[in-house]
């Protein structure tokens, strides 16, 4: 499936697909032109001679013709798309666990498989396979079509993104030590990915076939195939070998800290300057994965208004506000480091869940025993914007797009059929029952998970996370189809079952994955499909795919994980470079905030933390004032680009990502949105995401050989520009850890 955040596929509409093809993964060329005669247009409601969409940036991405003879389902679409799936599957789920994630997006698979489509095309021999009762296919359909390509699309990007239940098996795995099988672990990573996808195919008659649901994001994607396939692009992408150096040779390039090179041994220097541990100013890197990792993505898929807005976010609260609340002690959070997503007690130790959890339960009277949970002051601040955000989301769609969503809402209702939902006609639709079906099964499978692994959340709290789910996923796409802002759930998820289910925090985590995740990885296939509502994919073409494709995806990342976490000595240990697993740290925190202690202890009346909740209110109110500074002026520029949810957002990564990443994300961004985009732009328009994809494929190649062919056979480069640490004293507290009491 495509992420919600990679650009939209189009371009030439497809036709229909066999019934064989349906069934058998596979589509005969000459079937498409057969189409079911109860499919077709109606007199009552016949496709009018120029006919187009009535919504114009739909009109200008989207083509109003279908050629039904396209091949579609082909066996190029299963070659291609199943390479891609296992290499991104591997290379994002391996990465992730680094110190710097890299992630290997949509637009790599949607560059890289035209040319080899094109090649298939030409090579691939012209010869029906005749499977008798199984049907029949053509190795060879003809010249390589932009349904194929977007099919092979939606297969690897499949493994586009790590399953978000992986996390729940390591911090379970290596940081709980409880033993989780893997087939448990399996079954928890299918059904938590399949269980939204069933929510998908109810809720696709009020988000897909509606034309007033428009779903944005799909439109740039549209907008990249059609340019594909309806422009030649005579320039190839060259490949970059570049991270040998910071990778291997010389890892010292990958954070250099002029502040801690002015001054090693001090303190605060190195609180202020480490870019890995610390708050990264005046800082810089020569490692792209630094620049485009898995925190922030490429800096040039990000408009350069955003990235400011993201920026300013990021430089107000870590360069400002949270120096001088750890100097202050505000909290007192100097006695623990100024940027880490661990947690301590009040002595300043890390926080030991052991001695709360004798025998492997919670207990109210160890705890007492012990001490409350205390976090650094970013990590803190962090949860604050979150809550702040969520909130902020809320009002911004009210104030901008009540109206419109309303409209929207009306016309999908009242709306006649567009030019695509009445070409779309010609295809044999998904029966609601095979999504019913998925929904059930992964729905019953996980109760029985989650009443068998020891996750120890009972039948009732996983009906209830998915209640929350499939009550939110129809208005939350709404607001995502209209205005391409979708919120979370894992804010409220955390809450509600951190009160339900106090001390448990693995099936805290557990619950906060079906209650978050099921809406999020539906409203993706959503998009997905809507996406080939506007290719016109025959939609069970598009079924099949996502279907295999999350399936096989969550199987291999799985796998690399458990290869990983059984291969690597010190897996996940801060030190351990590069395998440090940041974010399952800041996951593995979350479960003992929310899961462990609980939100009534972490943010009751008697915590240093109760005032965060007030950030609700705050960011609830406001979007108001620059709603109506941007009314009253509309002719600011400047004024008119301030997005409140995006400044208040922009931690939402941070922890755990390094913070070195967002300056030199925003350095990058700046050249290649910015500056070149108005001084080259024909390069830029032709060459710019070519670019960032040849230094994403070449840094994921280079960083795989790193591993395999040099670092796991031992063969590891000792000299002072990898062994020197520039900020020795970056992770040190200002105040050092107290005793325990006696």
């Amino acid at each position: 499936m495509l992420p919600p955040s990679s650009p939209s596929h189009a371009g030439d509409p497809v036709r229909g697909s066999s019934r064989s093809g349906d069934r058998f993964f596979l589509a005969h060329p000459s079937d498409h032109a057969s189409v079911d005669p109860s499919l077709k247009e109606t007199d009552a409601d016949p496709i009018e001679e120029n006919e187009d969409s009535p919504f114009e940036m739909v009109r200008a991405a989207v083509s109003n013709k279908d050629n039904p003879n396209l091949p579609s389902l082909t066996i190029r679409v299963w070659i291609l798309g199943l390479s891609f799936l296992v290499v991104m599957s591997i290379v994002n789920q391996f990465f992730w666990f680094r110190e710097t994630p890299i992630g290997l997006g949509g637009v790599i698979v949607m560059l890289l498989s035209y040319p080899l489509g094109k090649f298939l095309a030409w090579t691939m021999p012209q010869r029906t396979v005749d499977w008798g009762r199984f049907g029949r296919f053509e190795l060879n359909p003809g010249p390589f079509s932009i349904k194929e390509h977007v099919l092979v699309s939606v297969v690897a990007n499949s493994g586009a993104g790590t399953a978000y239940a992986i996390d729940v098996v390591v911090i379970k795995k290596l940081f709980y030590k409880m033993e989780l099988s893997f087939f448990a672990s399996l079954l928890l990573i299918l059904t938590s990915q399949l269980v939204g996808y069933g929510l998908a195919g109810i809720a696709r008659k009020y988000l897909v076939r509606p034309a007033a649901m428009i779903w944005p994001s799909s439109l740039v994607t549209v907008a990249l195939f059609r340019t594909f396939h309806e422009r030649e692009e005579k320039e190839a992408a060259q490949r970059f070998a570049w991270y040998f150096v910071p990778g291997y040779l010389f890892t010292g390039l990958g954070s250099i800290s002029l502040l801690c090179l002015l001054a090693p041994s001090s303190l605060w220097a190195n609180q202020l300057g480490d870019g890995r541990y610390g708050l990264g100013m005046f800082s810089l890197t020569f490692d792209w994965s630094m620049v485009s990792s898995a925190y922030l993505s490429s800096p040039i898929a990000t408009p350069f208004w955003a990235a400011c807005n993201m920026f300013g976010g990021f430089v107000t609260v870590m360069w400002f506000i949270v120096p001088l609340a750890y100097y202050f002690n505000v909290w007192g959070s100097s006695h623990f480091p100024i940027y880490t997503p661990a947690t301590y007690d009040v002595y300043g130790h890390a926080y030991n869940t052991t001695r709360v959890m004798p025998g492997g339960q919670y207990s109210e009277g160890a705890y007492q025993e012990y001490s409350p949970l205390r976090l650094s002051f970013q990590f803190a601040i962090t949860y604050a914007l979150s809550f702040a955000s969520f909130a902020s989301i809320l009002t911004y769609i009210a104030l901008n797009y009540s109206q419109e969503i309303k409209d929207r809402f009306t016309e999908s209702r009242t709306m006649r059929d567009d030019i695509h939902a009445k070409l779309m006609r010609r295809y044999p639709e998904v029966p609601a029952w095979w999504y019913t079906t998925i929904f059930v099964v992964n729905g019953g499978l996980a109760i029985v998970l989650c009443e068998w692994a020891g996750i120890e959340l009972p039948w009732w709290a996983l009906i209830l996370a998915l209640g929350i789910s499939s009550l939110f996923i129809i208005p939350v796409g709404i607001i995502s189809a209209v205005s391409n802002q979708a919120p979370g759930l894992n804010v409220i998820t955390e809450f509600i079952i951190g009160y339900l289910l106090p001390g448990k925090p693995i099936a805290n985590v557990t619950f906060k994955t079906y209650g978050t995740i099921t809406m999020t990885q539906g409203l993706t296939l959503i998009g997905d499909m809507k996406l080939g509502h506007y290719m016109k994919i025959p939609p069970r073409h598009m079924f099949i795919c996502q279907a295999i494709g999350t399936t096989l995806a969550g199987v291999i990342q799985l796998a690399t994980a458990f290869y990983l976490m059984e291969n690597i000595p010190r897996m996940c240990e801060l030190d351990n470079l590069p395998w440090t697993c940041r974010g399952a740290h800041t996951f593995y925190s979350a479960s003992v905030i929310w899961g462990l202690i609980g939100p009534s202890k972490m943010f009751g009346p008697d915590s240093p933390y109760h005032l965060t909740l007030w950030f609700f209110l705050l960011g609830f109110l406001l979007p108001i004032p620059v709603y109506l500074l941007q009314r009253k002026y509309p002719n600011r520029r400047w004024l008119q680009h301030i997005h409140v949810p995006i400044v208040l957002g922009a931690l939402d990564a941070f922890p755990p990502g390094p913070a070195l990443v967002y300056p030199m994300w925003f350095l990058a961004c700046y050249i290649l949105n910015y500056w070149v985009h108005d001084r080259y732009h024909e390069w830029w328009e032709r060459l710019g995401f070519i670019f960032s994809v040849a230094l994403d494929s070449g840094l994921a190649v280079a960083g795989l050989v790193i591993f395999f062919a040099f670092q796991s056979p031992g063969l590891i480069l000792s000299w002072w520009g990898n062994d020197h640490v520039q900020c020795p004293r970056g992770r040190e507290p200002m105040f050092a850890p107290v005793p325990f009491p006696a």
